[in-house]
């Protein structure tokens, strides 16, 4: 007959520490772990004394007996406990203004509808921008004949000149949206306004064949209203425009001419043909160059330093004014007659860069956004429109029902805002983004803004999305000319689509619509 020994004995009356757990609370030896545990620590039974045993979903708690009070048996095995870990800055508001903290985890498999859940916002995103679309801010009225030219001020974004048709040059203050200076120029129209570079003068030529500088400060008390200096010329002057860095400034009228401000005389006269030139603007970049347009249907470019025109491309129609890319040194935009808008380099004018059309009727000015990426046109159709430089279509346009032919339109040097003057005497200011909101946003309005911009450009290209952003309400006049336009080119495109079907091959060139309009260019 065997006999036990005294370690089988103690084996026998001290059973391992899972048995214990499992003999006193019906727990299994291996716990599930249940849902939603924030964090784990494994725990020995060596080093507990009191734990947080899960038996199932409920939790108990267990008093487990120290090391000293048992010795290890054969097969005594260690046990892992789940223990809950919770931090309350991780969810407890320090204040009841503090917003509620929301966990989130973003495991892309606890997200299998991601993309659609985007698109929805970028849907919504894209109706709420045409909602809050609301670009009119202000109208500056006070002019008692029609704006012909505005100005801005180089160093004050609040500062802005206009002049009109009667003669009269005012100031105007954006900030207060008021007039605080008003000056009689000239008799007759004010053909050119242009400031200083250091914003101290500007500069106003008029009818009266007079060029005239005055103070951008306001006479003092008992003082009159008198210009600096007054050169009287030999022919109208039609347009004017001041050097970038220089005390030079170049007006046109029959020819261009290069002025020094100290002297009475120009400096140079330089002149390419016989018709009246209608706008001369100095570059921005490389500014001894400078551009022109003339009523022979010519842009003409010059180069100070040699006193003589470089190169000139002639049109299908006339050119009315031209405005300088401020990033790009080589490229300029020409506003034309015959509705369109083209962007040229001027290393390559035989074939613009890109041809801008959705004008209905002549673009009378254009002007560049600071950042060079945009530019905003007038036209005699009653609307302002912005155009991306690289777009043939505009993204934005603009129209009030009281607003008449746009003459002359500005870009302000924030690139926040667009100016426009027109025949019926107002002056108005609108946004350049048409659903920005003004005033100061939060981080979490930045934000919002920022992730939403980011959800319409990525799905920008999808046809319910691309419809509303696109959409427009337009005056019915030129709607109907927009369909009226559009049946006539159809009906040009069809005529020559049949002529070289029907032709003997190569005999009929096919002209790209880029230089359909390009005439001749002349160096």
């Amino acid at each position: 007959m065997l006999q036990r020994t005294d370690a089988e004995d103690t084996a026998q009356q001290q059973p391992p520490l899972a048995n214990v757990c499992q003999q006193n609370y019906g727990a299994p030896q291996d716990p599930v772990e249940p849902a939603g545990l924030r964090s784990a620590s494994h725990v020995t039974g060596s080093s507990l004394g009191k734990a947080e045993v899960f038996c199932g979903s409920r939790r108990r708690w267990a008093e487990l007996v120290p090391e000293s009070s048992w010795s290890p048996a054969v097969g005594a095995s260690k046990m892992k406990v789940k223990m809950l870990s919770r931090n309350p800055d991780n969810y407890v508001r320090e204040t009841k203004l503090d917003l509620q903290r929301v966990p989130r985890n973003y495991d892309p498999t606890l997200h299998p509808f991601e993309v659609p859940r985007e698109y929805v916002r970028a849907l919504n995103a894209t109706k709420l921008e045409r909602v809050f679309a609301k670009p009119f801010l202000a109208s500056l009225d006070g002019h008692r004949d029609g704006v012909n030219c505005l100005a801005k001020h180089p160093k004050n974004l609040a500062t802005v000149l206009s002049g009109a048709c009667d003669g009269e040059v005012r100031i105007w203050n954006l900030t207060q949206r008021n007039c605080i200076r008003t000056v009689q120029a000239h008799e007759g129209f004010v053909r050119g306004i242009c400031t200083r570079f250091c914003g101290t003068s500007f500069f106003t030529v008029g009818d009266d064949k007079t060029v005239k500088q005055w103070k951008m400060d306001g006479p003092g008390y008992g003082e009159e209203e008198e210009p600096l200096h007054t050169i009287l010329g030999k022919t109208v002057y039609t347009g004017i425009d001041h050097h970038w860095k220089e005390a030079v400034f170049a007006t046109c009228g029959q020819q261009v001419d290069i002025w020094d401000e100290q002297r009475t005389n120009p400096i140079c006269s330089m002149t390419w043909g016989f018709d009246s030139i209608s706008s001369v603007k100095f570059n921005p970049v490389e500014t001894f160059l400078l551009g022109s347009c003339a009523s022979d249907r010519n842009i003409v470019l010059y180069d100070m330093r040699q006193a003589t025109p470089l190169k000139k491309v002639i049109l299908d129609m006339r050119t009315n004014t031209i405005c300088w890319n401020p990033m790009e040194a080589f490229i300029f935009t020409a506003a034309n007659e015959d509705y369109n808008l083209y962007t040229f380099d001027m290393r390559a004018l035989d074939t613009p860069v890109m041809v801008h059309m959705d004008h209905v009727s002549a673009v009378l000015d254009v002007d560049y956004s600071p950042t060079g990426k945009e530019f905003v046109s007038a036209s005699f159709d009653k609307s302002i429109r912005i155009f991306p430089v690289d777009k043939s279509r505009s993204r934005e346009v603009y129209h009030t029902k009281r607003m008449q032919h746009v003459i002359c339109v500005k870009w302000t040097s924030d690139s926040k805002y667009i100016m426009c003057g027109s025949d019926e005497m107002n002056i108005r200011l609108w946004k350049a983004n048409a659903s920005e909101k003004l005033g100061v946003l939060t981080s979490r309005e930045k934000a919002a803004k920022d992730y939403n911009q980011k959800l319409k450009e990525k799905f920008q290209h999808y046809p319910h999305i691309k419809r509303i952003a696109r959409h427009r309400h337009l005056p019915k006049s030129i709607y109907s000319q927009i369909q009226e336009q559009r049946i006539m080119k159809e009906a040009r495109r069809r005529k020559e689509v049949n002529r070289i079907k029907h032709s003997k091959p190569g005999s009929v060139p096919i002209v790209s619509e880029k230089k359909k309009h390009i005439v001749a260019v002349v160096k």
